[in-house]
């Protein structure tokens, strides 16, 4: 439920990655890129399942849902800027 609320946001922000800066755009790249956005979809699943699975109840039904929220969009932008800094070091020469 929480990736059907959050995919509009997150495309937006794919886009953006995908799309900044525009060069240099080899093959090297473009399956970095793809790499990345799978990864941090995936890191963004596995952080709101385990958020959910630890989460206390003492402190509402909702806190589970609440918390699975806030440490998968966190775990999701965490894995993007990791990845846009270590691009830039990685491809600024080519």
């Amino acid at each position: 439920m929480t990736l059907i609320l959050f995919l509009p946001w997150f495309a937006i922000l794919a886009v953006l990655y995908w799309l900044f800066p525009r060069q240099p755009r080899g093959p090297a790249r473009v399956l970095y890129d793809l790499a990345t956005l799978a990864l941090s979809v995936g890191a963004f699943l596995w952080s709101v399942y385990w958020a959910i699975g630890n989460a206390d109840g003492g402190y509402g039904r909702l806190w589970p849902q609440i918390l699975a929220t806030a440490v998968g969009y966190g775990v999701f932008l965490a894995v993007l800027a990791i990845a846009f800094g270590l691009r830039f070091v990685l491809f600024r020469g080519r």
